[in-house]
């Protein structure tokens, strides 16, 4: 005769249970001990991100005031279409006026940060409940983890990454051109400079903190003494990721702001200041 483990004991073995469903456990009706707020985190969570989600979708279908020479807006760059304000990036193929470029762009943008190690825990815990908060029971009776679709789509997050390397040289190259006056010569520098430039370097500091990117980077060494050069650069990428979380909500912050500073600019809401 043979017995079968119960759901949730995760041991394998005949009758043995552990976890909540352990005997000698105590039994707690409640979903949680917890008495202080645990349910605030996931909650501004949920704020932050439905903001980000509806300003941005709104700035992509606008479809314009997102150039003020010398200034893109990383929502729209690289503009590669021919129907794109301005004359920041090769323009790369002809694509119909009444689609925004912004809709081709924000493909990568996206996919890397839904992929993204610590924002699947941030909108897994917040959007979904899975589970909300430590030691707060989630709703769900089932777990699969990310064995099916559409959460099978989440191992493209290294490949997402690859392009959003691409996308941050090119936010780079933006930010130098943001040195040259509306007449293109060099030496400028306004407000718009710096808040390009610190985009760009928040954007490269989120990419280079990623945990894939830390993978790639030492995660299939077994002899570090070997590699000294990859050993290096591997703490580095380490000391950034122990801080992922915040440069991860820094950067989000920071291109939304970009974009933002150039509407203002280009619709003529504000005079960019300019330093030199």
């Amino acid at each position: 005769m043979t017995t079968t483990a119960p759901r949730g004991s995760g041991t394998g073995i005949p009758g043995r249970r552990t976890g909540t469903d352990a005997s000698g456990r105590a039994a707690i009706a409640a979903r949680t001990l917890r008495t202080d707020r645990w349910w605030l985190q996931p909650v501004l969570t949920v704020v932050a991100l439905v903001l980000f989600i509806a300003y941005s979708t709104v700035r992509a279908f606008q479809n314009g005031h997102y150039f003020a020479e010398p200034y893109i807006s990383p929502f729209y760059s690289p503009c590669i279409t021919t129907a794109c304000e301005g004359d920041t990036f090769p323009k790369l193929f002809t694509g119909p006026a009444w689609i925004s470029p912004a809709i081709y762009i924000l493909i990568v943008p996206l996919g890397f940060r839904l992929t993204c190690y610590y924002y699947r825990k941030a909108y897994y815990r917040s959007f979904w409940l899975s589970p909300p908060a430590c030691a707060v029971a989630e709703p769900h009776k089932t777990y699969t983890g990310e064995t099916r679709l559409p959460l099978l789509g989440q191992n493209l997050h290294r490949y997402f990454l690859y392009l959003g390397l691409v996308l941050n040289v090119i936010l780079t190259y933006d930010a130098v051109l943001a040195f040259r006056d509306g007449d293109g010569a060099w030496g400028h520098m306004g407000l718009g400079t710096v808040v390009l430039l610190a985009n760009a370097i928040l954007l490269w500091l989120y990419s280079l903190s990623c945990h894939s990117c830390r993978h790639i980077v030492g995660g299939r060494l077994n002899s570090f003494s070997r590699h000294p050069l990859r050993y290096r650069f591997w703490t580095i990428v380490s000391a950034l990721n122990a801080r992922h979380m915040n440069i991860a909500w820094a950067s989000l912050f920071s291109v939304a702001f970009a974009d933002f500073y150039v509407l203002l600019v280009a619709t003529g809401t504000i005079t960019d200041p300019r330093f030199f």
